[in-house]
């Protein structure tokens, strides 16, 4: 079997492992409290998944080769389209969105998706600042406030603010600079006390995910999991204790 891809739980129910064997897919469910068991083995290029089945590669490159790499040129929009012909004619949301304790970022989204973009980000708290007529605008704004906070927050930043709170100071002093329309307050359940310690895992219990980031309990530990990291290796069921960095408290 191969990790083929990853599902946060926001739009399809609760979040999962995508896995395939011999073309046809399976979903590992990341439920609390759930038990995850499989040993990775060598990775490399997920391939592709089309209507319902994985078509493998056998490309080195993980956890896509060349061949199946996609760029969304949207992205990289700041106002000027990259694309043949300009098709984002649909309302679009700006919003604003912190991770624990004070990392904040601008960003877009077609506004019937704000919420859902949110939770997939694995955002603790965020702001809607703007409804705008279409995606050209909303990334020429975007634009202009990344110039001071940024637009993107990376995994290893969320993994590190995983067991604390947003600084709610820093964060009334951004919205105080923006006056919302709403704002979000989301919480993930994860119990966590003490940072986890990252590793690139798929056996344990399951505590929870945040986002793409999933949280396993191994030997006493916490672990969290970036499960991007994951795709392309192949998976044997089972798991093999290897050396993995452990927490103080479980030594104590």
């Amino acid at each position: 079997m191969q990790v083929v891809g990853y599902d946060v739980g926001v739009t399809d129910g609760e979040p999962a492992l995508v896995l395939a064997a011999d073309g046809d897919l399976l979903r590992e469910p990341l439920v609390a409290g759930g038990k995850l068991a499989y040993t990775l083995g060598e990775r490399r290029c997920a391939g592709t998944v089309a209507d319902g089945e994985h078509l493998p590669c056998d490309g080195a490159r993980a956890p896509y080769c060349e061949g199946h790499s996609r760029t969304w040129v949207c992205a990289r929009c700041t106002g000027v389209c990259l694309k043949d012909e300009m098709d984002c004619f649909e309302e679009h949301a700006v919003y604003l969105a912190a991770f624990a304790p004070d990392s904040f970022k601008v960003g877009v989204t077609r506004a019937w998706r704000l919420d859902t973009r949110l939770r997939e980000q694995g955002a603790d708290r965020a702001a809607h600042l703007h409804t705008v007529s279409n995606g050209r605008i909303a990334r020429e704004i975007e634009s202009e406030i990344a110039e001071g906070i940024g637009d993107s927050v990376r995994v290893p930043t969320k993994v590190r603010g995983l067991a604390e709170s947003v600084d709610d100071d820093a964060w009334a002093a951004l919205l105080d600079e923006h006056a919302p329309i709403e704002t979000f307050d989301f919480e993930y359940d994860l119990g966590l006390e003490e940072r986890p310690v990252g590793e690139t895992i798929a056996s344990g219990t399951v505590r929870g995910t945040k986002g793409r980031v999933l949280v396993l309990e191994r030997g006493g530990t916490t672990y969290a999991v970036d499960m991007r990291d994951l795709v392309g290796y192949e998976v044997s069921e089972g798991s093999v204790d290897r050396p993995l960095q452990s927490s103080l408290g479980a030594f104590g």
